[in-house]
């Protein structure tokens, strides 16, 4: 083995062991994001601020102790791409203004590469969580009716129906779970 073979396998090495290093770090973050969103988002359906811009910022630092200049632009794109991703649900109504905010950030700790595929693990456990809460609550059959009104409501023609945020905010998703817990699947599957 020459002085060069060496000098490449230890740059591998290195490289490996910083993008392990940097998913531990992200999962550190993103675990206890997890636990306290979930208390918050279930109990009083909102998700404060403070913490959402903790994790932004923090998803700044780490993208940019770890990838520098690049990482920084890397956070900012996935903070900017998450931010309109989320963005469009709202404005249909799916998503409240707290769950937009909060993936935007995770979109700044994640990096735009992982947004894509962290946006459609996100969606998946959302599904989870939404189907478990319509059956917990009783009401599928008015849920499916609403979905194939949503559904037709796509058709060219047909227009898309708005419904009402219910009074008792205990009947509506607690989607903050979903992201948080979606980011950490995401993160553990696609970083790995």
């Amino acid at each position: 083995m020459n002085h060069e073979t060496v000098s490449l396998s230890a740059e591998k090495i290195f490289r490996g062991s910083q993008e392990m290093s940097e998913t531990v770090v992200i999962i550190a973050l993103l675990l206890p994001l997890a636990v306290i969103i979930t208390y918050y988002d279930v109990r009083y359906r909102r998700i404060p601020n403070p913490f959402v811009l903790a994790t932004l910022t923090s998803g700044l630092a780490i993208n940019s102790i770890f990838g520098g200049l690049a990482g920084l632009y890397g956070s900012l794109g996935g903070c900017a791409l998450a931010f309109v991703l989320m963005f469009m649900l709202h404005i249909f109504g799916a998503m409240g203004a707290g769950d937009v905010k909060l993936f935007a950030a995770i979109g700044a700790v994640t990096g735009a590469p992982l947004v894509l595929p962290t946006f459609l693990v996100v969606i998946l456990t959302g599904g989870l969580l939404a189907l478990v809460s319509i059956v917990r609550a009783g009401v599928v059959i008015t849920t499916m009716q609403r979905v194939l009104q949503i559904l037709v409501g796509m058709l060219p023609g047909w227009e898309m129906p708005r419904f009402a945020v219910p009074a008792d905010r205990r009947h509506t998703i607690p989607y903050g779970v979903a992201i948080t817990v979606g980011s950490i699947i995401s993160t553990a599957i696609f970083r790995a």
